[in-house]
């Protein structure tokens, strides 16, 4: 892919943790993560998908499919959102997922970054005194 990282692997090594994009789904659907939208005029994405058969079997593919086309416009707000998941993908939309484990590693990170800048501004005022 034009754009993308040189090496997935590489770029699968920055990530501790790949959860499944497409919200509930059943056994039978491959999970499906984001990696990589590639700097093209028709944009393709790096998708990870995977299966799990028992519990230590686990069943992987890197594939580029073309983003999905789906909006969702918000009137009252003059605002369109676009669905983050492929073309063809199976049941909702991005924008009708919830993920409660995805949203609390989205608040931990932040209060991570909040500590970090917090410390680093005490940090900076040490070093007048």
């Amino acid at each position: 892919m034009k754009g993308a990282p040189d090496d997935p692997d590489d770029h699968l090594a920055e990530k501790f943790h790949l959860l499944c994009e497409l919200g509930e789904h059943t056994d039978d659907t491959e999970h499906a993560a984001h990696l990589w939208t590639a700097e093209t005029d028709s944009p393709r994405d790096l998708w990870f998908l995977w299966t799990v058969s028992g519990p230590h079997r686990i069943y992987h593919r890197f594939v580029t499919l073309p983003q999905c086309p789906a909006k969702l416009t918000h009137i009252d707000e003059g605002y369109r959102q676009w669905c983050g998941l492929f073309e063809g993908h199976p049941h909702s939309h991005s924008f009708h997922v919830t993920d409660p484990l995805r949203d609390a590693l989205v608040e931990r990170a932040r209060r991570e970054a909040r500590r970090l800048i917090s410390e680093s501004d005490h940090g900076d005022g040490d070093d007048e005194h």
